[in-house]
């Protein structure tokens, strides 16, 4: 269980039953009253080598923003939601390059209103509308810590209208295998192959873990689907993800097997990263190659055309030939 080193935190968020529940939790934990969340100013003066300490903090607060925006992958809205960062620690996370070092996990107390809008977004909408709720965090990681996940599923289950989506990289599904979810819950686990998430995806959980997660969830009712995410390409590439492959397939259950999809996401960096990288996590592989990489916007890099055309006949090829039954519903 996660035992933060210390707790900052907004003012008000004891007037919400969560917030009251975590400051309970951890009355004997270090605790730091704030204005905002979302700017720390001890927090932006650490240097980047304090990056692995200062994800064992936690900032609880309240999500001011609640703009959807449209999403046409396995979604119709990304949603801002109850938590944004994490405590695990992937060499690549996007949110580092968006908030910089503010990428340590903050919770989000005022999960009513939040929820009530998808409700009603729902709702109205003439045609049944899916909405990505995990995009800014791990949400099976932050239900270890709020039940927020628990909470979530069982208190969206009777709503007339909707489906809530959200990936992961942790295998800490057994709190949601027993639940009614009636069919509005589809859960997508993010794998890779074992030496990447050794060597990049630190603090997360196995390969072994996460295909259990999977059948497990399936088991359970769930509509599952897998991420290969992000795909990284690495002189061995090729050798690694036909691995990987073959491992899913041999590991995955038939009932997994029968109508599980695929998304398929080429790995993004930034200069952002390398520089907190070298100095956080020195001895860490080098996810910068110049010569396979192109810029993408000011200090931001993706894998060059040909790497991603390359990519993309591999995963097509490959899947087709052991999951012929099963859709890939994007390659980016």
């Amino acid at each position: 269980m996660f035992v933060p080193d210390a707790i900052y935190f907004e003012k008000d968020i004891d007037k919400y039953k969560l917030g009251k529940e975590l400051l309970e939790k951890y009355k004997d934990v270090p605790r730091f009253q704030i204005e905002n969340h979302n700017n720390i100013e001890e927090m932006r003066k650490k240097s980047n080598k304090e990056f692995p300490k200062m994800k064992r903090n936690l900032i609880i607060g309240t999500r001011k923003t609640h703009k959807f925006v449209e999403n046409h992958k396995v979604s119709d809205f990304l949603v801002p939601y109850t938590s944004s960062g994490c405590i695990a620690s992937c060499l690549y996370c996007y949110l580092v390059c968006n908030y910089n070092k503010c990428a340590y996990l903050r919770l989000f107390v005022n999960r009513e209103e939040m929820l009530d809008k998808i409700i009603k977004t729902s709702e109205k909408s003439d045609k049944q509308l899916t909405f990505e709720i995990g995009s800014n965090s791990d949400l099976i990681l932050e239900n270890t810590i709020t039940n927020n996940l628990v909470w979530t599923i069982e208190n969206f289950k009777d709503s007339n209208k909707g489906i809530l989506t959200f990936p992961t990289k942790f295998d800490m599904v057994d709190p949601i295998l027993s639940l009614n979810h009636k069919g509005k819950i589809i859960p997508r686990v993010s794998v890779n192959p074992e030496e990447i998430i050794n060597k990049v995806e630190f603090g997360t959980s196995r390969l072994n873990g996460r295909i259990e997660a999977i059948n497990k969830l399936k088991e359970a009712g769930y509509n599952v689907g897998i991420l290969i995410a992000p795909v990284i390409f690495l002189d061995n590439w090729k050798e690694l993800y036909l691995d990987l492959i073959k491992k899913l397939e041999s590991s995955l259950s038939e009932k997994v097997k029968k109508d599980v999809f695929f998304e398929i996401i080429f790995m993004t960096y930034s200069y952002i990263h390398t520089k907190i990288n070298e100095e956080a996590f020195p001895n860490a592989i080098n996810l910068y190659d110049k010569s396979i990489m192109t810029g993408r916007g000011k200090g931001k890099y993706w894998y060059k055309n040909n790497i991603r055309e390359e990519g993309k006949l591999f995963f097509r090829e490959n899947l087709k030939k052991y999951f012929p039954n099963n859709k890939i519903i994007y390659i980016v």
